[in-house]
């Protein structure tokens, strides 16, 4: 049987998209507390599909799908350029398929604007009444307002006016950066992107004998399995290191290993990853906020999905790829040599190199050495820097890094960093190593 909260959960996943949401009454439609009705829909909110808009209240959402995350919500687009809602309020949950620049004469700014787009123009009033009339939201930039009968029109139709003090190139570029931020996010696989779901598991309860264990082995293929209590949290983990020695009629809950590592939905592959190689563990249960178990995550879960985004193209770029990218990468006889400049951006406000910028050169030098040696992920474990001479804005370095030790597990680098002939940093890379 559901608990009250997992009921609330399922109660709110059935509300229209667009409904308002209250602890009140919530409390009063199930005839639960407002504190479990509270903790339901903050669960909601953390699981994608509420969300809690200023001045509007707390909406059920859709869930954005992996592959939409590049998408923005009209909520958020307010956030973003500082702005104001004039009118369209109920409309502030749905997202915006694109963005239009209205720069042009109105006839031919009609032709681009369709429903699900967000005009971006000034105190144009018939612009502004079109666009909303063809099913677009409108963002109006420079700070001006609109006519009441826009702002009744907006309202009619729930699709959001919004008024922000930035010029036209200041939101798009804002807007961009959102979107930009968003497909980084999207490159990088989350435990629930991969994981086994729980329809998918096989559990034990604890008062199962070890002749169960021995019987999931044959029908499943496997050794491992969580164990849950009735309510599905869990509550330890079998393995055939735990049964051996056992006889068969023994309850799985004296064997089994007692709070076994977790990890949760939300957590990057890579980091579950680590925890799966420093541990020395095959499966990883992954639990809620409430330990009630989710599915489970095994090593070669986690293999193929460092391979498959191995081989994705890239997206969009993060700041240690745009710092590598002013490096060139020779090779002098056996060594290899990173050079490039010291631009402005890479800058303290002394005008010199800035030590994370240098800290982040050194370690994906020192990673990229480790993996001409040995195929997969780095890890960085430890990095320890001596900054020996300041570097000064537009100096040409030279980073030189030297390989000490390598295992199936960890890599071990010396990097040096040279100023013309003088040495100007040093540093240790120790980096763990995952498998693909």
């Amino acid at each position: 049987m559901a608990t009250k909260h997992e009921q609330i959960l399922q109660y709110i996943d059935k509300l229209p998209i667009g409904s308002k949401i209250s602890v009140r009454q919530i409390a009063k439609d199930l005839d639960v507390s407002e504190g479990t009705a509270y903790r339901a829909i903050k669960e909601a909110e953390t699981q994608g599909y509420v969300s809690t808009i200023e001045r509007v209240g707390t909406v059920r959402i859709e869930k954005k799908q992996k592959e939409n995350i590049e998408r923005l919500t009209f909520a958020e687009v307010v956030n973003i350029v500082d702005g104001h809602v004039l009118g369209g309020r109920e409309g502030l949950h749905k997202t915006l398929n694109k963005f239009v620049i209205g720069a042009m004469q109105l006839e031919a700014m009609m032709r681009y604007i369709d429903a699900g787009s967000l005009l971006l123009v000034g105190n144009r009033y018939q612009a502004h009444k079109i666009a909303l009339q063809q099913g677009a939201a409108v963002l109006i930039t420079g700070g001006f307002d609109t006519s009441e009968e826009v702002k009744q029109l907006a309202d009619r139709l729930a699709l959001p006016i919004i008024s922000s003090s930035y010029d036209t190139f200041t939101v798009a570029a804002m807007i961009n950066r959102a979107i930009y931020d968003r497909l980084i996010k999207k490159e990088i696989v989350m435990v629930e992107d991969i994981l086994k779901p729980l329809a998918e598991t096989p559990v034990l309860l604890p008062t199962d004998p070890v002749a169960k264990w021995h019987q999931y082995t044959e029908l499943y293929h496997d050794t491992r399995f969580p164990v849950v209590d009735e309510q599905m949290r869990l509550i330890g983990i079998v393995t055939s290191k735990d049964i051996i020695g056992h006889d068969q009629t023994a309850s799985i809950d004296k064997v089994m290993t007692k709070n076994p590592i977790t990890t949760s939905p939300r957590v990057s592959v890579a980091s579950s990853a680590h925890t799966m190689v420093w541990e020395g563990i095959e499966l990883l249960p992954v639990v809620d906020n409430y330990r009630k178990l989710v599915g489970v995550l095994s090593r070669n879960d986690v293999l193929k999905a460092l391979q498959y985004t191995a081989k994705q193209p890239q997206m969009s770029e993060t700041f240690p790829n745009l710092i590598m990218s002013h490096f060139r990468e020779e090779r002098q006889g056996e060594d290899i040599v990173y050079t490039g400049e010291v631009t402005p951006q890479m800058t303290n406000h002394l005008g010199t190199i800035a030590s994370g910028i240098m800290t982040t050169v050194i370690a994906e030098v020192g990673c990229n050495l480790l993996r001409i040696h040995r195929k997969g992920d780095m890890v960085p474990e430890n990095i320890t820097v001596y900054f020996l001479k300041p570097v000064q804005m537009e100096s040409r370095i030279h980073v030189r890094p030297r390989l000490l030790d390598i295992s199936r597990r960890f890599g071990k680098v010396e990097v040096s960093v040279y100023q013309g002939e003088q040495m100007v940093g040093q540093a240790m890379v120790t980096a763990q190593i995952i498998d693909r």
